[in-house]
């Protein structure tokens, strides 16, 4: 499955909108990327999407591209049952593209679970989400370099991160197998293999009342984890707001990543914690 007519070529379409009082979404896919289920476990104001892609990984040549639009008012969390895979390419690169937008008054939390770049892989991971209005975003990317624990580590091949909020902010880079200065140095990967980003964004400049607090309660979760000397949390500009994660393993910084996005989602939107039950099996 690696070049020509074995390539996996994948679009999906998700479309949200508000309609008296719930979140329905349409969709329509092209190739072996899905929905599994919409699910209203919060009740009909907010739609919780599962997405599955059974190939269940991607090779050279292969194309996931996924475009979401939440409408006015509307309330999306789109997740994984598990993980993403890059597998290894003799050529060509996989891709993996996702691009959001979002009306005023949309909420969206882009929630999949970890992508895994397998040992030779050639990889393009991009997330692109643009907000208008008062519409905001709750988004992660967790990425895990190889499988150290089963004896294959990442040291060839490359991955290419793209995550951006468009117009405001944009984190992008290769990360290369070889690469040593990047992945063992203490002032790159410091010989973790996972890292983990969470955001929170808003289409306009974020009231400092509330920055301040989401800032507080993320410096307290950070101090008592686990992770305290490899993460952090910052404000780039007045509309986002970063925590970043290092670690060994995908484990500690998900659950890092977990905590913060439960209390930013009942600090700033009023809502409980309501983790989609997939994440528990």
């Amino acid at each position: 499955m690696e070049t020509g007519s074995n390539t996996w070529l994948a679009s999906l379409q998700l479309d949200y909108e508000r309609k008296v009082g719930r979140t329905a979404v349409t969709h329509a896919h092209k190739g072996p990327i899905r929905v599994l289920k919409s699910l209203y476990p919060e009740g009909d104001a907010i739609c919780h999407t599962v997405l599955v892609h059974p190939p269940s990984g991607l090779v050279g040549g292969d194309t996931i591209d996924i475009a979401v639009s939440v409408g006015p008012a509307a309330h999306a969390l789109v997740t994984t049952p598990g993980a993403s895979r890059f597998y290894r390419s003799t050529g060509e690169w996989a891709t993996q593209q996702v691009h959001a937008q979002l009306a005023d008054g949309a909420r969206l939390e882009w929630l999949p679970l970890e992508t895994l770049a397998y040992n030779n892989c050639k990889a393009r991971n991009t997330a692109r989400f643009s907000l208008a209005g008062d519409s905001e975003l709750i988004a992660w990317d967790l990425t895990a370099l190889g499988l150290p624990l089963a004896g294959q580590p990442f040291e060839s091949g490359t991955l290419r991160q793209h995550l951006e909020v468009e117009g405001v902010w944009l984190e992008r880079g290769d990360i290369a197998g070889n690469d040593d200065g990047l992945l063992n140095s203490a002032l790159g990967f410091n010989g973790h293999r996972c890292a983990g980003t969470l955001v929170f964004a808003s289409g306009r400049s974020i009231a400092p009342n509330r920055v301040d607090m989401a800032l507080k309660m993320c410096m307290d979760l950070i101090s008592a984890h686990e992770l305290c000397t490899q993460a952090g949390v910052t404000q780039p500009n007045d509309q986002v707001i970063v925590l970043r994660t290092l670690s060994a393993q995908v484990e500690p910084s998900l659950d890092l990543l977990r905590q913060v996005w439960a209390a930013w989602r009942a600090l700033l939107w009023d809502l409980p914690t309501h983790e989609p039950r997939l994440w528990r099996l």
